[in-house]
């Protein structure tokens, strides 16, 4: 694949008010909030193009990048923007909708086993399907994954194309989280008896950890962490306090921002900030005390994808913000944070639906744009002083 030259340009933000009292009251009367443009300069430089709806991005120790497609290929992609033949070793996914193959993460201690590990949609019986995640051996060539085992399954599989979640993130304990979607049934997110609609919780190697919240309660699936979810898509732990944040899709209107937390109930489909797609009301999570809220929510959606947060020096005035790749908003979210409450909301509009944000090894950010013809971007500080101070290039 050809790779662009650098283009600096002049990207738009969007600057959210801040959470002062008028932010609270909109937090109780979900209303569009108001936003005012700001300028900044960032380079933008397309590292890599022809990838077909690249949905997840996982860097090796070398530097180069593993990246799934979609439509079910798995694909490495060196520094200088080439583009591997397929991996082998992918088993056939369900790549219809929303489902595919979806995110790639590595083992925390991948330099000495090379595990890597990869979410899809998985195909059942009679067009149903379900979320799955499985771990294989990447050779030594980089060529294949060998050995590869479904670690994780949700159930039951349903009909349907909509709402798989599958984001994959490594807990400081070693555990893994997978979010799931409720595949667009509703009410099953609230039977923990069902894996759709919950975050999971298991070990490595598929087994349950013996801490979940659910592990020896009747007619429970042991390994759901957390339930009530519409459709999880971006995950990460917070860098201090090692908490999974999550965030996931609303209806029309409220997309969120939860911390989650062991056994906590997050209301989908029982309370929303957002209204069904036929426009009647759904209760907005103060009129049910008992359900965890969300930390922040988005009337009107920006459809948010992957996140990180930002822990590297080229970008020194972000550090500790939470970066989050919106779809319908073809923006890189950027969320300023004090503890657990957001107080400031900036968007870079990009152009072009943002699936996966990712930091580089050089502290540069790294994006997936979700399109046939998908691309990976990196953003760099447009002055170049990072890199003439000799701390990037990976």
């Amino acid at each position: 694949m050809q790779r662009s030259d650098s283009v600096l340009i002049i990207l738009s933000l969007a600057l959210a008010t801040m959470m002062s009292a008028s932010a609270q009251e909109a937090r109780r009367s979900p209303a569009p909030r108001a936003v005012a443009p700001v300028e900044a300069s960032i380079r933008v430089t397309t590292v890599a193009t022809g990838l077909e709806h690249p949905w997840g991005l996982a860097f090796l120790p070398d530097g180069r990048m593993l990246v799934t497609e979609r439509t079910g290929r798995l694909r490495l992609v060196a520094p200088n923007g080439q583009v591997s033949p397929p991996i082998r070793g992918i088993p056939r996914v369900f790549a219809s909708g929303q489902g595919g193959l979806l995110d790639v993460v590595l083992a925390p201690k991948f330099e000495s086993n090379r595990l890597v590990y990869f979410s899809y949609a998985e195909p059942g019986e009679n067009g149903t399907a379900g979320t799955a995640a499985a771990r294989g051996r990447l050779n030594e060539t980089a060529t294949a994954l060998e050995g590869v085992a479904v670690i994780w399954r949700q159930r039951p599989k349903v009909g349907g194309s909509n709402h798989f979640g599958g984001r994959l993130v490594f807990a400081p304990d070693g555990t893994l989280f997978i979010t799931t979607g409720e595949r667009y049934k509703f009410q099953p997110a609230q039977d923990l008896a069902s894996g759709l609609g919950k975050i999971v919780r298991i070990n490595p190697d598929g087994s349950i950890p013996r801490d979940n919240p659910f592990v020896d309660r009747a007619n429970t699936q042991p390994e759901v962490w957390s339930y009530g979810h519409r459709n999880v898509q971006g995950a990460a732990i917070h860098p201090e306090t090692g908490v999974l944040w999550t965030n996931e899709f609303g209806p029309f209107g409220g997309d969120e921002l939860n911390i989650s937390k062991a056994g906590r109930n997050y209301g989908w489909p029982l309370v929303s900030w957002g209204r069904n797609y036929d426009g009647t009301a759904i209760p907005h999570p103060p009129t049910r005390p008992e359900l965890a809220d969300a930390i922040y929510y988005w009337v009107p959606v920006i459809s948010p994808s992957g996140m990180i947060f930002y822990t590297g020096e080229a970008f020194p005035d972000w550090r500790g913000d939470l970066l989050i790749g919106g779809l319908s908003s073809q923006a890189l979210v950027r969320l300023t944070l004090d503890g657990q409450r957001v107080t400031d909301e900036r968007r870079i509009d990009m152009g072009a639906r943002i699936r996966d944000v990712n930091q580089g090894q050089d502290g540069f950010l790294y994006l997936l744009t979700d399109d046939p013809d998908g691309a990976i971007l990196r953003l760099e500080p447009a002055d170049g002083s990072y890199r003439r101070a000799g701390r990037m290039d990976g």
